[in-house]
């Protein structure tokens, strides 16, 4: 049996926009990293307009338990942050991308606490710092002790409720971006002239849907010199996850079948510890959050055994791979459905003061982390891959930057390093807002032109193929089974076969609306995601192929990268790294 070739189309079936509006720069997403990007770019572009595709707190940062990484401690440095997480991305890692990460990281980080960031300190006040797996050093700062990500996200909103009546911002809650907008080879700025922009069509705005609760309604067209998509992840293209039922990959699908480069896709970190609910269990799951090892739990299996003794120097600090991979292989050796995390040593006072948040929620559903023993078992936790950037945020089509999880920086690699992810919003987008003032000064970025007809981003209503929201749970249970935390040759082929079957459904079967979107989405990243684990045969990071075990850094020391052609086939392109 043959993968069958995969097709996306390159814009969503929508109604004709009926409104329009613009501004110098469009942000989408409202975490770390569309936050950060818009406050920073409000002080140096006349307009900016924030986009949201529910309430400004609702997306992925604020689920953020474990903490921001950073090299505070004067015993520390951005040299050993480089080498954990060079390490933890298993060769993969862009090395350039890694030290603007962990040099600006300080800084980054302390301009939150000047923002009003309150981080948990400790007796001298300072910001006190802890150890997750892949650190060799205790740098990670956390907030209210597993809240860290709310914190972050609250400061950030006051900061901007603080400017809200500012002419210069405007921000549009309940907007789903539906299909990214582009013009002719003039418009948009060239953005060749570094990094990975000008392989296609300029991008100058895009198509949103906002529901009543939004200042507009409908779908509309939305104009701007440049368009910076922080839309998270595409965590619910699974059965299991720890993302909120927002990360359907909006912004990942609408530059993918805009023609952009999407890099390391295959590369799915699955966490390790999540609250194992029962078989059928669907959707997000509680996350027990790293830092509880950290501290000194431990992961056991039905006996008491400890898993990952003699496994890796680390032992259950080892990178988040390792584990997950353990923790498969135990429960395919013993026939279970999960283990265990221990945590009862640590005593309810200890872990009621340090996590708060995961003690109430593993209480709700009937678990007490200072008496019993917690189920865990592997869940879709982060996407290491996305649109690829260079060091400044462009992505391969110009006018369009990406951050944040819906990016591909090479910061990751193959594995993400425990609490990267906050650190790497932070700073890319910072260093967005720097990039687009300077290009639009000299020139590079075309004045804003909103046509008297609304552009029209995909087909009307029927020419399109959309999948029904229905389907969603066919998607995810097709992508768990075979492109999930451990896949095979034979596992992707028919998962690609499954998907093939759903894309190939009849588009009137699915009328166009934000869950019908959503679900094509997940179906197209699901796709093109199978093709590159198919392609890949090796074991590296938070790809495991059960019938390729081992690495094979002669043969697969390299990223993979797919554009959607004009005529809607895929161009998967290969790079070695030094």
């Amino acid at each position: 049996m043959t993968a069958p070739e995969v097709r996306i189309p390159r814009a969503l079936a929508a109604p004709a926009p009926g409104w329009t509006t613009s501004a110098d720069v469009i942000v989408v997403g409202s975490g770390i990293a569309g936050l950060t990007c818009a406050l920073r770019l409000r002080e140096r572009v006349d307009r900016v307009l924030l986009v949201t595709k529910t309430v400004l707190d609702e997306g992925s940062t604020a689920w953020a338990q474990g903490g921001i990484a950073a090299a505070l401690h004067p015993e520390d440095s951005p040299e050993e942050h480089l080498d954990d997480t060079l390490v933890a991305g298993v060769g993969l890692c862009d090395r350039d991308a890694v030290e603007a990460l962990v040099t600006e990281g300080p800084r980054r980080v302390r301009e939150l606490v000047a923002l009003g960031a309150e981080f948990d300190l400790d007796a001298e006040g300072e910001i006190k710092l802890t150890r997750e797996g892949g650190h060799h050093r205790d740098r990670i700062a956390h907030a209210g002790g597993d809240a860290t990500g709310r914190e972050i996200s609250r400061a950030l909103i006051a900061a901007l409720h603080r400017v809200i009546d500012d002419p210069g911002i405007e921000v549009v809650e309940h907007a789903l971006v539906v299909d990214l907008l582009q013009g002719g080879s003039g418009a948009g700025g060239s953005g060749s002239e570094s990094g990975t922009s000008g392989d296609g069509a300029p991008v100058v705005g895009v198509t949103l849907h906002v529901i009543g609760e939004g200042q507009l309604d409908g779908v509309g067209a939305a104009y701007a010199r440049a368009v910076v998509l922080a839309t998270g992840g595409l965590g619910q293209i699974y059965t299991s996850t720890t993302n909120p039922p927002v990360a359907t990959g909006d912004g990942m699908a609408a530059a993918l079948r805009a023609g952009a480069r999407m890099t390391d896709l295959e590369f799915i970190q699955f966490h390790p510890t999540v609250l194992f609910l029962g078989e059928g269990s669907t959707g997000q799951q509680p996350l027990i959050s790293e830092a509880v090892r950290g501290e000194g739990a431990f992961l056991v299996d039905a006996s008491g055994r400890r898993i990952m003794e003699g496994r890796h120097e680390l032992a259950d600090l080892a990178p988040r791979d390792v584990v997950a991979r353990a923790i498969l292989e135990t429960m395919r050796e013993q026939g279970t459905d999960h283990v265990f995390l221990d945590a009862r040593h640590l005593g309810g006072d200890f872990l009621e003061e340090r996590f708060p948040s995961i003690v109430a929620s593993c209480r709700s559903l009937g678990f007490d982390p200072a008496t019993d023993l917690l189920p865990v078992a592997p869940a879709q936790h982060y996407a290491s891959g996305g649109v690829e950037t260079d060091l400044h945020g462009r992505t391969s089509l110009p006018g369009l930057y990406a951050c944040g999880e819906c990016s591909c920086t090479g910061v990751h690699g193959a594995n993400r390093l425990a609490s990267n992810s906050l650190l790497e919003g932070l700073v890319f987008a910072s260093r967005i807002a720097s990039d687009i003032p300077a290009r639009i000064a000299a020139g590079e970025l075309s004045d804003v032109v909103v046509p008297s007809v609304p552009t029209h981003a995909g087909g009307v209503v029927g020419e399109g193929a959309l999948l029904d929201s229905s389907q969603r749970l066919t998607v995810q249970r097709a992508m768990t089974a075979g492109s999930g935390p451990v896949r095979s040759g034979e596992s992707t082929t028919q998962t690609a076969a499954e998907l093939a079957r759903l894309a190939a459904m009849p588009p009137s079967t699915a009328a166009p609306g934000p869950r019908t979107w959503e679900t094509t989405n997940l179906l197209h990243l699901g796709q093109v995601l199978t093709e590159l684990a198919h392609r890949r045969e090796e074991t590296r990071g938070g790809h495991v192929r059960s019938d390729f075990p081992d690495g094979d850094d002669a043969q697969w020391l390299r990223r993979q990268s797919v554009v959607v052609a004009p005529d809607r086939s895929l161009t998967v392109t290969e790079r070695s790294m030094p």
